[in-house]
């Protein structure tokens, strides 16, 4: 009777408690299942709001280029660039930068921001190329301006 009461199998070996491969391999099934339906989703929104922060930081770039144009009396030159908001160009003497905390962002994937002054649309131009770097595009891949 001391037999009954042990946890021994058929064949004499002890039963241990865990997973057996059928259990686990539907736990992967079930996980696989649930990524597949929740990653599109997070990585969709995930390209939205890099969309986002490019277009808060072209609006934070023109606040501080307009700042700059209030105290030195124009915007900088292309030749200049955005440098100008953080570092007194050469003979501007009414500089009262830096016009920013940090230095000058690049653009959500890793792009410096292109600006041009005079502008083709503006005063001056200031845009990211979007995700793949490249003029035009869409989606993601377009060009974010402001203009």
């Amino acid at each position: 009777m001391g037999n009954l009461l042990s946890r021994s199998g058929l064949n004499g070996r002890k039963h241990t408690p865990g997973f057996t491969l059928l259990e686990l391999l539907v736990v992967l099934v079930i996980l696989g299942l649930l990524i597949g339906i929740v990653a599109p989703k997070y990585f969709g929104n995930l390209g939205k709001s890099e969309v986002k922060v490019a277009k808060a930081q072209i609006r934070a770039l023109e606040d501080a280029l307009d700042q700059y144009r209030l105290d030195v009396g124009h915007y900088p030159g292309s030749d200049q660039g955005l440098a100008a908001l953080n570092g007194q160009p050469t003979g501007e003497s009414r500089w009262q930068g830096p016009y920013l905390k940090k230095a000058v962002p690049n653009d959500p994937w890793g792009y410096p921001y292109q600006y041009s002054m005079p502008g083709q649309h503006g005063e001056f131009d200031l845009y990211s190329l979007g995700k793949d770097g490249q003029p035009g595009g869409t989606a993601e891949a377009a060009d974010i301006t402001n203009w």
